[in-house]
């Protein structure tokens, strides 16, 4: 069931049921939570994603979801190589990976620290949950090594024609961008419609993303869900393209 409450100083809905049921993603508050409780394991997580709905919250609060107004959205073809990523591509330094390593990338990721946000809400709980979806086959992982040294990387979650993207990290410079436009380069290949950038950074801003609002995130997220899903690990090495 739902139920709506005071959560703090503003009114929220509650989730009773043991089965994810979700109130429609347009019922969120201005800032963009949607419902609190529930379960975060595969089942939950799938029907959130489906409905444009995520988990964001820290050790301090119960599970929160969200469906801000507007959404970013990147669309894989419209990703913005600037001169400096073209320069970095061009002098081969690094190797790209997919699903190489999942748990050192969502790890990196959770101590990667933020300008805007001083503590990680990737919790052990965000974790082992993210971990599941991706032995499961629909999290991957983007990393980017120098030489065997993992130096930036990203993860998400895949769903029909659409990519989620969580979080990235890198621990060289313009290391967490090269694992952007490879995944740009390979969803585009792969057809999907768009990756799921959640809220505005001007860091996403400036490599492409796009605002939009709520009820056309919706509409282009149904098209792309209605395709099927493919499960299974992200196998590719990119070594030396351009």
């Amino acid at each position: 069931g739902i139920v709506s409450a005071i959560y703090g100083s503003i009114m929220a809905v509650f989730l009773t049921s043991d089965t994810p049921a979700f109130p429609h993603p347009e019922n969120a508050n201005p800032d963009g939570l949607l419902a609190i409780g529930g379960k975060l394991d595969i089942q939950w997580l799938v029907t959130a994603y489906e409905q444009g709905i995520f988990p964001w919250f820290d050790d301090e609060n119960p599970i929160l979801w969200w469906s801000p107004n507007p959404r970013i959205v990147l669309f894989p073809q419209d990703f913005k190589l600037n001169k400096s990523l073209r320069r970095v591509i061009q002098q081969q330094k690094f190797e790209v990976r997919f699903d190489s390593c999942f748990s050192q990338v969502i790890e990196n990721c959770a101590i990667s620290p933020r300008q805007d946000n001083p503590g990680t809400w990737i919790t052990s709980e965000v974790k082992r949950a993210y971990t599941d979806l991706h032995e499961f086959g629909i999290a991957h992982s983007v990393e980017v090594f120098d030489k065997d040294k993992l130096v930036g990387g990203l993860y998400g979650v895949s769903l029909g024609k659409a990519f989620f993207g969580e979080s990235m990290f890198f621990l060289q410079r313009d290391a967490s961008k090269l694992a952007l436009y490879y995944l740009c380069q390979e969803l585009s290949r792969w057809g999907f419609h768009f990756i799921d950038a959640q809220v505005e950074t001007s860091h996403l801003m400036s490599l492409g993303a796009v605002k939009m609002e709520r009820s056309h995130f919706l509409q282009i997220l149904e098209t792309a869900t209605n395709h099927p899903t493919c499960l299974g690990k992200w196998t590719k090495t990119i070594q030396h393209e351009f």
